[in-house]
């Protein structure tokens, strides 16, 4: 225990062995040194640590409270020094994870993978669950945290950060409709439109603008799955409409352009990082949440 002062390095093994002389022999200090301290501990004390026996040293009523408060000491250093270890090198630990079916592909698995990579002794399990079952999972102890969109008001959670995903185009790199940014919504009337189909969530605020603002769509074809829609975008079928995240990853790879629309009716999605407020999370479940603020939540 370097960190503690000679002198309750002194007493404790004073304590231990009821000698200084034995003392000394563990220590390979002085018997003198040691015999220095412990009266200075006492003088400062104001009340004597141990009783002087021929036959050696017994702790008084006041040393066998010290004592009690060193190995007190001793054991909480010794938790402290295992996660302060834990927390610079994280060489152990796990967290289980809540997400939606939209952050199987994006940011996430990138920062899951570079995490991976630098902190192999780290495992997330991730499961995939919707939007609106979450906020009740988390609170039965099932993940650590959740990412979720529009999370419903809970006494039980909270929110740790939270970020507005706008709704946009999706094109071709290049495309005319890159040239306005944000664009207007009216333009769902000049190109050829790939359009998100329920139960797909997006079907209902474009469905909303399109009765708001009375533009109507020009339709080349519905889907209800988004890889399908970024493919199709990708042979030049037409122009589709996603949230920034359902092409995070192919914007951040160049293979496609998204350009947010900008409608004073349009609510954007919001992904918040929820906890139960109530929860202990281990080292592994914070430093994990912290990298995905880092990266995602705190960036423009």
């Amino acid at each position: 225990m370097p960190v503690f002062s000679r002198f309750l390095r002194y007493f404790m093994a004073v304590a231990r062995h009821g000698s200084i002389r034995k003392a000394s022999d563990e220590l390979h200090i002085a018997a003198s040194a040691i015999d220095r301290q412990i009266l200075q501990g006492e003088k400062t004390l104001g009340t004597p640590l141990f009783e002087r026996l021929p036959s050696g040293l017994r702790l008084t009523t006041a040393g066998e409270l010290l004592l009690t408060s060193c190995h007190r000491w001793s054991r909480d250093f010794t938790a402290l020094q295992t996660q302060i270890d834990n927390l610079k090198g994280l060489r152990r630990g796990e967290t289980d994870i809540l997400i939606p079916d939209a952050l199987t592909k994006g940011f996430l698995p990138t920062l899951l993978g570079r995490l991976r990579e630098s902190h192999p002794g780290i495992v997330a399990s991730v499961h995939v669950r919707k939007s609106r079952d979450m906020g009740e999972l988390l609170v039965k102890g099932q993940a650590d945290f959740a990412l979720m969109f529009n999370p419903t008001p809970m006494r039980e959670l909270a929110v740790r950060a939270q970020k507005d995903i706008p709704l946009g185009f999706v094109s071709p790199p290049g495309h005319p409709v890159t040239a306005t940014a944000p664009a207007r919504f009216s333009l769902v009337a000049e190109y050829p439109m790939i359009i998100p189909a329920p139960p797909l969530a997006l079907w209902h605020p474009i469905s909303m603008l399109e009765a708001e603002t009375g533009v109507q769509i020009t339709t080349v074809i519905r889907t209800d799955n988004i890889q399908m829609i970024k493919s199709l975008v990708m042979e030049g079928t037409g122009v589709g409409m996603l949230s920034y995240l359902d092409v995070y990853d192919e914007v951040q790879k160049g293979q496609l352009a998204f350009t947010p629309i900008v409608n004073r009716k349009l609510s954007p999605l919001r992904l918040a990082l929820c906890v139960d407020r109530s929860r202990q999370l281990s080292t592994a479940a914070r430093f994990v949440m912290a990298e995905i603020e880092a990266f995602f939540f705190n960036t423009p």
